[in-house]
């Protein structure tokens, strides 16, 4: 059985390493010079650095499976740590959760009595919300924006900015006046209300490219795959119903099935010129993209957080994380800006200023930094909103042997390493079905 993946993100690689592992013969293209996707190495000064700040979820399970299946170590790649918020204001205000060694969800019911920083009334409210969200199994019909749904269920004040609000950008990568409500209530009940070490927090301890995508180029040559970096997939052949292969540049690769796992635009690109594909073509097209900013700000390598990393309240940066802790690299910060908002609009120069005097703000004592790097990815994340799971396409098409990956197909997940990584296993774990039964 030979199988075509396109594209070397993490959707594709997990998709590669299933079916290794269970015998198939595996192509990766990759249309660049390294994987990873949208999770990739720039260089940085001497150093590479992550195009973007990520931390994962003890609830990433098909992350942490694929590892295991490398024999990759957790511990090698991601230092777990309980669940534990600690978010700052550039005036001094101080807001800790912390959950606590009791079962699932007490250890968060808990954690929230015990908050610092938030009034017992907020407090309550918040617990009241949960409670609601839990009644409601945490499922919403229809679909409303989260900022309703939490002023219905009584959220007014300090509770949503300081916890939910925060909560929602970093996980859907979209403001809660415009995110789903159903997607967060599945993050709350899948990282919440599980297992305890479900809500535990993975912070990369190397660069992400050394996590997951170093790991299966290894794993899948040393079973007889290949992978192929600077190979551009120009069409997609199909014929009578069925897929034939790709086409690179003008290299027929005949395969009996192609996994599509790129961008949703570069997806719709391959896909556009198949009549039969025209529903899905025009799903992809509904999809729209939020952006992220990430900016690496190299200090004296004797400047810290005093932690691994540091929620941001009431500024433009979100999050401050500090990879003198967490990837032995001293005095480098990454400052996190989820989704959309008035810095889009400022050029690198503007918004590394911008950047500086908030830090600055929190911590003045530190000295102005060395060197800064803004990296902007435009279309990170798709949007969120209200209604997008009738527009994320399935990873079966109605094209015999063409499936799809990527963390904007139908995995009932926002789009995160964790909803790349399921979309790669099931497309996987779904041609190897079909074909124990083929005769």
């Amino acid at each position: 059985m030979n199988v075509i993946v396109i594209g070397g993100g993490w959707a594709g690689l997990a998709a590669a390493v299933e079916l290794v592992r269970h015998g198939a013969k595996v192509t990766v293209l990759e249309a660049t010079r390294q994987l990873g996707g949208r999770a990739r190495g720039v260089r940085f000064g001497p150093n590479h650095v992550d195009n973007g700040q990520h931390l994962l979820l003890g609830a990433y399970h098909s992350v942490l499976a694929v590892l295991r299946a490398m024999g990759v170590r957790e511990a090698d790649v991601f230092r777990r740590l309980p669940l534990s918020l600690v978010l700052r204001n550039p005036g001094g205000e101080h807001v800790g959760v912390n959950a606590l060694p009791l079962p699932a969800p007490l250890h968060l019911l808990a954690g929230l009595l015990t908050a610092r920083g938030l009034e017992w009334g907020a407090r309550l409210a918040a617990l009241r919300f949960l409670r609601r969200a839990r009644a409601d199994k945490f499922e919403v019909a229809p679909d409303v924006p989260l900022a309703d749904y939490l002023e219905r269920c009584g959220q007014h004040g300090a509770e949503t900015r300081a916890l939910w609000q925060p909560l929602c950008l970093a996980a859907l990568n979209t403001p809660i006046a415009r995110a789903s409500t159903r997607l967060f209530l599945r993050v709350l009940r899948d990282a919440f209300f599980g297992a305890r070490h479900d809500s535990d927090l993975l912070l990369p301890v190397k660069d992400l490219g050394e996590c997951l995508p170093r790991p299966a180029l290894d794993f899948i040559e040393s079973r007889g795959g290949s992978v192929r970096l600077a190979a551009r997939a120009h069409a997609v052949g199909i014929e009578h119903g069925a897929v034939t292969g790709v086409m690179v540049r003008d290299e027929p690769l005949a395969a009996e099935h192609v996994i599509v796992a790129t961008p949703p635009e570069a997806c719709l690109n391959l896909l556009r010129e198949h009549a039969p594909l025209a529903e899905t073509v025009e799903r992809l097209g509904a999809l729209s993209a939020e952006p992220i900013c990430t900016a690496y700000l190299q200090y004296p390598e004797s400047v810290t957080l005093g932690r691994d990393f540091l929620g941001v309240l009431d500024a433009t940066v979100q999050w401050l994380f500090d990879h003198g802790r967490l990837t032995g690299r001293g005095g480098l910060i990454a400052a996190v800006i989820s989704g959309p908002g008035p810095h889009i609009v400022m050029n690198n120069e503007a918004l590394s200023g911008h950047i500086q005097r908030e830090i600055a703000r929190i911590f003045p004592g530190w000295p102005q930094p060395l060197a800064v790097k803004v990296i902007r990815e435009r279309r990170a994340t798709i949007s969120a909103v209200p209604g997008v799971d009738r527009y994320r396409p399935g990873h079966a098409t109605n094209i015999k042997g063409l499936w799809l990956a990527g963390d904007y197909t139908a995995t009932g997940y926002p789009s995160t390493l964790e909803g790349a990584v399921r979309s790669g296993l099931i497309c996987a774990r779904r041609i190897l079905k079909q074909e124990r039964r083929a005769p």
